[in-house]
């Protein structure tokens, strides 16, 4: 298991916040690598969505973790040709209301369970631009929040 986290502090309240990303629509605006998400069915624990990376993969996801409006988690599955369905990345929006400074407390967590040790040492060694990736991330989310 590969574990990344990073965090941000948002000046939006936790609702605001919260509408940007629970949406899956949203996902592009905001999360670095996606290029595009859809809902497939249902809504909120246990929806299922299809997200497009900008690299042309495509994984389906089904929200895994929800409590309106301080959490969602979603697992992700490659799909298509090659898809190892041993492999699997799980991304977590934990949001806490910053009652000293006002605004949110943006937490992203991204834990990656490689298809194999091979790909295991692959993820390790690409671990800085995940973090990256996830501090554009909150830059981006800071910013949509922020407009409302």
């Amino acid at each position: 298991m590969i574990l990344v986290e990073r965090s941000a502090h948002v000046m939006a309240p936790v609702e605001a916040v919260w509408e940007v990303v629970q949406r899956a629509e949203q996902l592009p605006a905001w999360l670095a690598g996606v290029r595009a998400a859809e809902v497939l069915s249902g809504e909120g624990f246990g929806r299922r969505q299809l997200v497009q990376a900008g690299r042309g993969s495509a994984h389906e996801a089904e929200v895994i973790a929800y409590q309106e409006p301080t959490l969602i988690g979603w697992r992700e599955r490659a799909r298509g040709a090659g898809a190892r369905a041993e492999a699997r990345t799980e991304i977590y929006v934990q949001l806490t209301a910053d009652e000293e400074e006002g605004g949110t407390i943006v937490r992203l967590i991204v834990v990656r369970w490689p298809a194999g040790p091979v790909k295991g040492a692959l993820l390790r060694l690409g671990l800085r631009r995940v973090g990256a990736d996830l501090e554009e991330s909150l830059a981006r989310l800071t910013d949509l929040a922020a407009v409302g």
